[in-house]
């Protein structure tokens, strides 16, 4: 018996310079964002690393949060915690299965979008025209690997501080073994 394919879907907000973050705050306020990325994550497991989920400040309802970190006294209520890679897909697949979601979802932050990127089979990529300072820029697309499938300009409401697009690529060719591959256990 096969296991079932569960896509690994990379979710980000980019400003026109890269940055996505600067490890302190979040760099803009996006309301009309915020509500996509619940649209796209609800029923879903989220894998993010332990700054992503701090800056959050609590696990989102209607989610299951995987936190990757290194630190091993970790442990916010609410929320699963691993400490590699492998077990972070691992358990984020194992709850999909559970939940019955179609897709496991990558949040954040810039040293997880760099180390998975290879696996991710779609990405919801949030343009932000803007060019704060920051430090945590998420990885160069290659156009190799991926293409655009669809842009949509977002509908920018006095609450947002910047004019959007909502902009998805999917993958042209897999380099790496998709996620189900990847059942080293928890």
């Amino acid at each position: 018996m096969s296991t079932p394919t569960i896509p690994l879907v990379v979710v980000v907000a980019v400003a026109r310079n890269g940055v996505i973050g600067d490890g302190k705050s979040l760099l803009w306020r996006l309301p009309s964002d915020l509500r996509r990325f619940k649209a796209v994550t609800l029923g879903k497991p989220m894998i993010m690393g332990r700054k992503t989920f701090e800056s959050i400040g609590k696990p989102l309802p209607g989610r299951e949060t995987v936190i990757l970190t290194r630190d091993q006294g970790f442990a916010p209520a609410g929320a699963h915690v691993v400490h590699s890679l492998e077990a972070a897909l691992a358990l984020a697949r194992q709850r999909a299965i559970a939940m019955g979601a179609s897709e496991i979802v990558l949040a954040g932050g810039g040293e997880l979008y760099a180390a998975l990127l290879d696996r991710a089979d779609r990405i919801e990529l949030t343009e932000v025209d803007l060019a704060p300072p920051g430090e945590t820029r998420f990885p160069v697309l290659d156009p190799a690997q991926w293409r655009e499938i669809s842009r949509e300009e977002g509908v920018r409401t006095p609450a947002d501080e910047a004019a959007f697009r909502f902009v998805t690529f999917e993958r042209r060719a897999r380099s790496a073994p998709p996620v189900e591959n990847n059942d080293s256990g928890a």
